[in-house]
This record gives structure tokens, sequence and C-alpha cells, in this order.
């Protein structure tokens, strides 16, 4: 089976890559992250998943574009509902490259992650899969968690300490603050 791996970093690439290719899939990668704030973040992740890329021998097709004004475009005045709105665009570009592609499915590598919503990547990927035409392949990575960070650990990998989104990174600085840490 030829699957789209939508991939949100490097490292978050690492244990769903294995196991993919492990049951026997043909995997592909899709970088499109709008999210990443700032720019240097965005490059350090973009060079970080080519260094994968290299190791792995895994082909990625990367969309360069900044789209941080899209982004925020879609979540200002949203801000509660910007894991959903987000989401959403990633897997909704997701489908439509895996459309495009001719992939079998698509999944993401935002199902490796504790921190993310996977009920609701499920739903909307299953929803974009229908209007799309290629259905979205759920799978919990999580349960790869810490065998993911050793393994990208080991591969010198850049680890980010936050999702991307500057939403998330001011929660970081401010969870920090209340704990009288320094940001």
């Amino acid at each position: 089976m030829k699957i789209l791996l939508h991939v949100c970093c490097g490292p978050c690439t690492v244990y769903p890559l294995e196991i993919l290719r492990r049951e026997g899939m043909e995997v592909t990668g899709f970088f499109y992250n709008p999210n990443i704030h700032p720019f240097r973040e965005f490059s350090q992740r973009l060079q970080t998943l080519e260094e994968l890329a290299r190791q792995e021998q895994f082909p990625v097709a990367i969309d360069r574009d900044y789209g941080l004004r899209d982004f925020l475009r879609k979540v200002v005045f949203h801000e509660e509902q910007r894991c959903g709105l987000c989401y959403e665009m990633r897997l909704a570009a997701t489908a439509a490259h895996a459309a495009g592609g001719k992939a079998d499915a698509f999944t993401t590598t935002l199902l490796y992650s504790r921190y993310q919503n996977h009920e609701l990547i499920r739903q909307q990927g299953e929803a974009l899969g229908k209007r799309y035409g290629v259905p979205f392949y759920y799978q919990d990575f999580r349960r790869g968690w810490q065998e993911g960070i050793d393994k990208s650990i080991a591969m010198g990998l850049y680890r980010q300490p936050y999702c991307g989104c500057i939403y998330s990174e001011q929660e970081r600085f401010d969870k920090k603050w209340r704990q009288g840490q320094p940001g």
C-alpha cells in the first residue's frame, strides 16, 4: 500500500515511519505546516526533516512556503478551536496531495504525539478522506513515544520544545511564569 505521511517534524516521524514500513507500506512524506512560528523554527524543522529523509532514504515532498499569515487568518478570534483548525488545514492539504499523487491512503505524524487530540484528528482525517477520495489511515503511534524520542536523539535530530504555533509557544512560557521560573 502506498501511504502519504503528513510530517510535522523529523523527530515525530521516526517511529511512525518505522512502523508503517514494518507493516509493508511504501511511505512518502509530505511537509505542510503553516502553523510553525517563528521562521527560524520553521527553517530548523525543515533542515531536521531533510536530515532524517537523507538518513532513512525517505522521499518527502516539502511545501517550503512560510504560511503563518494563512494560519493566523484562520485562527485569530478562534483561539480556543485553534488545534482543530490547524489539523484541518494540514490534513486537507495532505489529502489533496495524496489524491493528486495516487496514494492509497494518508495519515499524519500528529498521531504520534501525546499532546494532540487523536479523536478530532481521526474525525477530520476520515471526513477529508471522503471528500478527496483517499482513505485516512488511523493508527495510534503513541505507544512508541519514548522509542521515537530515544531514536531521534541517537540520530542527532533537533527536538523542538513546542508544537510550533505561536499560541503553544506562549503557553509554554506562561506555564513557566506561573511556576515562578524564568522564561
